[in-house]
Parts: C-alpha cells; structure tokens; sequence
C-alpha cells in the first residue's frame, strides 16, 4: 500500500527503526557473500546520512535541486560495534531526518527537486522512495518462515 497522506507517509518512515530492529535481531543465517543484518543496518546509515537527509535539506536551501543516484556502502566507525550499537545509530540517524521533516512548512513541503533516474520528487516522493528502500533491505533480512 503507498500512502499518500502526509501523516501516514511520514509516520511510516519514522517507525521503521522499530521494525528494522524486531527483524534484525531474529534474521537467520547469512548467506556466504551477502551483507548480515550488521551490515545492512550500517548501509542504511550512510544512506540515511548521505541521501535522504541531504536531499531534504537540499529543498530547504535550493531551488530546483538536482540529485544523481547515489548509492553508498557501509557507514564508517562501525566495524566491531555490535547490532544493537548499530541499530542505535540507525534509529538516531533516522530521528533526525525526521526531524528534517517536520519542521516542513507546507510550502516547504510543496517543494522538489530533480532526480536523474526517478524525475520530479516533491517530499513525499522522497519519502516513498526512501521506505522503499528501506523494505528492500528488511525483506533481504527477514527470515524465511
């Protein structure tokens, strides 16, 4: 199902360390040259860190933003920590890009940007694209029941 309502979307995203989290810590085996739950989790910081806040924070301080894709790895400083130490770094990433969200205005919220792949995305389009990716990577770790 794709919200389409602003507070939907938008708590959607904001509630995806929990599940992030519930999924992580039951994941089975991993297979041989795949990323664990450790390392996704550390992916989806950069990402966090290095895509989506920056292209929200783009739209407060630009007009007509423009993004290439970006992809990035693993987030530094994490190498030993354990899954919950990186699952803590995730959910406190993740609040403040939150953050960056609520302190929208509806016209900050009107705005957008250009993405080379994906096109026009206004905020909510950002949003979707994010939490896609976000069950992307929860799906590569969810057990196989």
């Amino acid at each position: 199902m794709r919200e389409t309502d602003r507070d939907g979307l938008v708590a959607r995203f904001a509630a995806f360390p929990s599940r992030l989290a519930e999924t992580a810590r039951v994941a089975g085996p991993t297979p041989a040259g795949e990323w664990g739950p450790t390392e996704v989790v550390r992916h989806l910081i950069a990402v966090e860190e290095e895509v989506h806040r920056k292209r929200l924070t783009d739209l407060e301080g630009a007009d007509e933003p423009s993004w290439s894709w970006t992809e990035p790895g693993l987030a530094p400083g994490l190498d030993d920590a354990p899954l919950d130490t990186v699952l803590a770094a995730f959910a406190a990433a993740r609040a403040g890009t939150v953050a960056v969200v609520h302190a929208l205005d509806e016209i900050g919220w009107a705005r957008s940007g250009t993405h080379a792949t994906f096109g026009r995305l206004d905020v909510a389009g950002l949003l979707r694209l994010a939490t896609d990716h976000d069950e992307e990577h929860l799906a590569g770790i969810a057990p196989n029941t």
